[in-house]
This record gives structure tokens, sequence and C-alpha cells, in this order.
């Protein structure tokens, strides 16, 4: 038995055993550093990407809210004008003739045809709207800002170097020459891009907008909300608060945990064969696309929704129950409040989940070409990740800085969404 009072039980003395506490508690403090390093640096190329992401989409997508017209004085010829059927006129025909005024020396087929292009084709439209607005401009030469084709659109912002070699551009010099004619005149200028907000899809890219796929996002929402909320609050009070523990009700929790985990497609598939196939409802309606959207938001609300009432104390249910409330009492009067806000969150951001789908949609046919604004939820219409979709897999330029200006309306809105969320969760939340 060793009695020194400066040896330790093992052999060894309190210094040692001090260096050997001091050494391990030296690596533990460079280790946590390490780590915390690494954390930062992981949280800095996190935002290093996601800063190049949002750059690059700004980037393409800025010059789409602006749109290069190009000022025509247009002689409103009666012969080719019906006034018993203006669709029936020929309105291009007037813009044509405009463009032969300016170039009178033009006279071959081929050049016409190249200097009619410099116009985009819905400049007939402008004009036969301002026609049925006003029937006096009849006989008469009004001046009309109309917008040029996206090739034109392109060379202004700076997508199309004329320098390079007639072949190997999509506009040839005799196009230049009559493009930098109007601009000598100072025909030609850039302004804001309302046709982007206001119309609906088109093949023509400076004719496109996003309209049409707004309001069938709007209306999918609608009823994708009307639907999902109260159906998913719902099974989520009787789930936490009224029904039994046993293997069914357990059975139901784990496919609900499941079903939030299944692909979005998998909705789509089921939507197409329940909801078209079998009850024959509208392809490509909003009413359709909400159905499919409120199955696959319903698992999100539901653990939302339980998660907020487990988190209100045991002692309000025990008080309520102490003063003679009943249990439905109890639960409508006293609980649900308090836990509303958390549903309500998580109704946001199943909603947000919502709008930025497009794999179940793509499957109930809301892919189509549809360039008409949908009035209502039974309408044939798109969605605003399905528009962007399409215009992401079109060869044309002027696509391209549309597709990301989508997208960042789209990111708009999701960041919108998501921030209510955060807003409501720090206003109402109470801490027990």
């Amino acid at each position: 038995m060793n009695n020194h009072p400066n040896n330790t039980s093992d052999g060894k003395s309190p210094a040692k055993t001090m260096d050997i506490v001091q050494k391990g508690l030296a690596k533990r403090y460079k280790a946590e550093k390490r780590f915390r390093q690494y954390g930062i640096g992981a949280i800095i190329i996190s935002l290093l990407c996601l800063f190049s992401l949002f750059a690059s989409i700004f980037s393409n997508g800025y010059s789409a809210f602006r749109q290069t017209y190009i000022e025509l004085d247009l002689f409103i010829d009666p012969d080719y004008i019906d006034t018993n059927n203006l669709a029936a006129s020929d309105f291009n025909g007037i813009v044509k003739a405009s463009l032969r005024a300016y170039f009178p020396d033009v006279t071959s087929r081929g050049d016409k045809r190249q200097l009619y292009a410099l116009i985009s084709s819905g400049a007939a439209f402008d004009v036969q709207d301002v026609v049925r607005e006003n029937r006096d401009t009849i006989g008469q030469t009004i001046q009309l800002w109309v917008p040029v084709d996206d090739d034109v659109d392109m060379l202004f912002k700076g997508h199309l170097d004329r320098t390079l070699p007639e072949s190997d551009r999509r506009l040839k010099d005799n196009q230049l020459a009559w493009i930098d004619a109007f601009v000598e005149k100072r025909k030609i200028e850039k302004r804001f891009n309302t046709t982007f907000f206001t119309a609906g899809d088109s093949r023509e890219p400076e004719l496109a907008g996003i309209w049409g796929a707004v309001c069938g996002s709007f209306y999918t929402l609608v009823v994708t909300l009307v639907l999902s909320f109260p159906i998913g609050v719902a099974a989520a009070v009787y789930l936490e608060e009224f029904a039994p523990k046993n293997r069914w009700t357990d059975i139901i929790e784990v496919n609900i945990n499941n079903l939030a985990a299944v692909p979005s497609i998998v909705f789509g598939l089921l939507g197409l064969a329940v909801f078209l196939n079998f009850f024959g409802l509208p392809r490509s309606a909003p009413l359709v696309g909400g159905f499919v959207l409120t199955l696959m938001t319903l698992p999100t609300i539901i653990i939302a929704s339980r998660a907020s009432l487990k988190s209100v104390p045991p002692s309000i249910r025990e008080a309520a129950l102490g003063v003679g409330a009943s249990k439905t009492q109890m639960v409508t009067h006293h609980v649900l409040p308090l836990a509303l806000p958390g549903m309500l969150t998580g109704t946001i951001i199943g909603m947000a989940q919502a709008l930025g789908e497009t794999a179940p949609l793509l499957m109930i046919g809301m892919v189509a070409f549809i360039v008409d604004i949908p009035g209502g939820f039974t309408d044939p219409s798109t969605v605003l990740p399905v528009q962007i979709f399409l215009w992401a897999d079109s060869p044309e330029r002027g696509f391209l800085e549309r597709t990301s200006a989508a997208i960042m309306i789209l990111l708009m809105f999701l960041i919108t969404m998501n921030a209510v969320a955060v807003i409501l969760r720090k206003k109402f939340e109470k801490r027990w």
C-alpha cells in the first residue's frame, strides 16, 4: 500500500495528472474551434452559392421588365377595314403598308419579308384595339407605339452581337440598316414591359406574359386552401384530442408521416387516375389542380397542427375541464385558439410548397399551351411553375430572360409567404 501524499492511487503524481488533463482539454478546444470553423465555412459556401444563383437569375431576367417599341405612322385605310366585323379586317396589312411607306425602295418579296419581320405580329392586334375603341380613326393617320420582334429587342438589350458575320446573325445587314434609320428618327425606344404582367402565354417572346399563369395559380391555391386547411385541422384535432390510442390510430399516424415524404408526382398520378379518368373532371382546370395539391399538402398541415396542439400545456386542458367545460368546449374554446398560430404557420408553409409544385400538375394536363386568361375554377389554365417549365424549354433567347423574370416573381411570392409565416409565429406564439 502506497501512502505517499504526493502520489495518486495509480502511481501518477497530481502534477502529471493535471498535465494530461490540460493536454486533453487543449485538444478538445482545438477540435471544437475547428468544428466551428467548418460550420462557418459551410454557411459561407451556402450563402455564396445562393448569392450566385440569385445573381444569375437576376442578370438574365431583369431585362424582361423592359421591352423595345417602335413608333409607326399608320394610315387606317378604310379598304382594309370591315366595320361590321373588325376581327376579319386586315390590320396586319395596315402595319405592312406603314413600313413600306418608310422604305419605298424596298420592292423585292424577300426584302419585304425581312422588313415586316422587324415588327411583332402583335402590332396588328394593337391597331385593332385602337380602332375598336375609336371608330373615328378610320380614314386617318395615327401614331402608335408597337412592339418589335424579339430579335430586334435582343439587339437593343445587348444580347445580339451585330459585329458578327451576317451568316452568324439572326438579323441581316439590310435589317440593321433599317433599324438604324428608325433610331436616327428617334422612333425606337425601350419602355416598361406591361405586357409581361398583363398577358397570357404566346408563341412570340415579346407577347408572352405571366398573368394567365398567375390567375391559374391563384385559383388553384384557393381550392387547395379551402379544402386542406379545415380538413387538416379537423384531422389533427381528432387524432390529438379525441382518438383512442390503439393500433389503428398508430397505423394512421405512421401513414400520415409517410405521405409527407411521398414524391409529389405520385399525387399527380393519383389525381390523373381518380379525378380525371374516374370522375371525369375537366383537364387542365384549377379545380383538379387544387384537389391534387390538397392531397399533397394535407400531411404537412396535419403534422404541423398536431405539433401546435401538443405545445399547449396540459394545465390549460385540466383547468377548462375543472370548471365544468366539456371536452369539445375545452378544445374549441381554449386549446384550439392557442394552437391556431402554429396551425396557420404550417398551412402557409404547405401552401408555399404547393405554389412551387410542378410535377403533379404536369400529370393532370396543366402543361398545355393556353393563351386565354382563365376566368374561373374550371377554365383551362396553367400555373406559374409550369409556365416557367414551358418557357425554359423554348429555344428563343427572348424566352430565356422571361423564364428568369418569372422565376424572380415566383421567388418573391414564396419569400413573402414564408415571411408571413415567420411573422405570424413570432407575433402570436406563446411561450409556456
